[in-house]
């Protein structure tokens, strides 16, 4: 695992006032144009990529090329698949 600094500031991908139960997926924002990923449930657990492929993924994500793997719930059962 890479050196990740201290002290960044993370952002849980959450709506707003939502506190549990999680685990939920946190970002922040390291030197350089480095974007740093984790898991509250394993904060140890740090995945780092450039600021260029984290825009590439939102993008895509805003765009809907990975709704498919999203559950919309278990009577529609998940994203572009009959139920």
């Amino acid at each position: 695992m890479a050196d990740v600094p201290t002290g960044l500031e993370w952002v849980r991908a959450t709506a707003e006032g939502d506190d549990g139960p999680g685990p939920w997926i946190e970002v922040a924002a390291g030197a350089g144009d480095l974007i740093h990923l984790r898991e509250t449930s394993d904060p140890d657990n740090i995945v780092t990529t450039t600021q260029v492929k984290w825009d590439a993924f939102v993008k895509g994500v805003m765009a809907g090329e990975f709704d498919h793997f999203a559950e919309l719930g278990e009577k529609d059962g998940p994203a572009g698949s009959p139920a």
